[in-house]
């Protein structure tokens, strides 16, 4: 695939990376949701015994259940995870669309694309609503896999879905867990600045300040 810096390399102004899909991240990438899920975790934690800056530190990008599991014997994962979740649900404050988002996402121009989460089903219907993100035909959620990222998995499905080849497709991220899951799915990975300094973020492509930086057309994304 063309137009690929090194990894880790900046992005380059006008360099096009062309593709079959796009495989989007959701929380960090086109929805901030911070508010509401650092105070969630600051309710849930001392329940537990739990630092919740700690737990904060590592939490995103990653499914809720893997990072209780960091935390927590197995035989109290389900629970204090659905707990967690309940948590989170009870609104949905705070929840925006990042900028530039909307407007790539109305403009994709029938290039294909798909929504990879670690949030489960019920969460990304609240949050997308809220911020006003449309929801896909392809949407891979925290149900859908066995293992969440850094796992290549839910790449993988969401590419196969789409009928594309995960080499073919750009991978949209924010986070390093993420970001190792679309290198390890043999995508091509632009990062975004929302929630990591680019040194976290190092294993990428193509690492930018914001979606706002790119333009879509039907063969692929263009670095503005």
């Amino acid at each position: 695939m063309t137009g690929r810096a090194d990894a880790g390399g900046p992005a380059r102004g006008g360099a096009h990376l062309p593709c079959a899909a796009v495989l989007f991240d959701v929380d960090g990438t086109l929805i901030d949701s911070t508010p509401l899920v650092e105070h969630a975790a600051r309710l849930w934690a001392p329940g537990y015994g739990i630092d919740a800056e700690e737990f904060l530190a590592g939490s995103h990008g990653r499914r809720t259940s893997d990072r209780v599991a960091d935390f927590l014997p197995p035989d109290r994962v389900a629970e204090a995870t659905a707990r967690l979740d309940a948590l989170e649900a009870t609104g949905t404050d705070g929840i925006t669309a990042l900028p530039g988002a909307l407007e790539l996402l109305a403009g994709m121009d029938g290039l294909p694309w798909a929504l990879v989460t670690s949030m489960d089903r019920a969460q990304l219907a609240a949050r997308a609503a809220a911020a006003r993100i449309p929801l896909p035909d392809v949407v891979i959620t925290a149900e859908d896999v066995r293992r969440g990222k850094p796992d290549p998995d839910g790449y993988r499905r969401a590419a196969r879905r789409l009928g594309a080849d995960p080499a073919a497709c750009v991978v949209v991220e924010d986070a390093p867990a993420g970001v190792a899951a679309g290198r390890a799915a043999g995508a091509t990975v632009l990062a975004v600045t929302t929630s990591h300094p680019p040194e976290t973020l190092g294993e990428a492509h193509h690492v930018i300040e914001g979606l706002t930086a790119l333009v879509p057309g039907p063969d692929g994304l263009t670095l503005a």
